[in-house]
């Protein structure tokens, strides 16, 4: 069979059923404004973070709310916590309060 410059990749469905939401529960009790974002990526776009390294908050956040926590905490510890994407947020969430919580949850359940 010959190649023509490109494969076809994995398929990466979620069967969002068998999904453990606990720690997605425990963060949106903590934190409410977490759910209010819809996912514009202003706080990306303003991430310093972002740009010296591959940290994408709106990438983490997506994946946080699938439940697709492998990885997750260090791809947090890239933030510097500095609060910019806070300031620009047009839905007001606490992404800098959400990002330490996440933190705390991710190595709390890891141990």
């Amino acid at each position: 069979m010959r190649q023509f410059g490109f494969s076809i990749s994995q398929t990466r469905s979620i069967d969002l059923d068998q999904v453990d939401f606990s720690r997605l529960d425990e963060l949106k009790n903590i934190v409410p404004s977490f759910m209010v974002c819809m996912n514009c990526g202003a706080c990306t776009a303003t991430c310093s973070a972002q740009q010296f390294s591959d940290f994408n908050i709106r990438k983490i956040k997506t994946q946080y709310m699938q439940g697709q926590y492998d990885g997750l905490a260090k791809q947090l510890e890239k933030c510097m916590l500095c609060g910019k994407c806070t300031l620009v947020c047009p839905r007001e969430v606490n992404l800098r309060n959400s990002i330490v919580n996440m933190r705390r949850i991710l190595t709390k359940k890891n141990k």
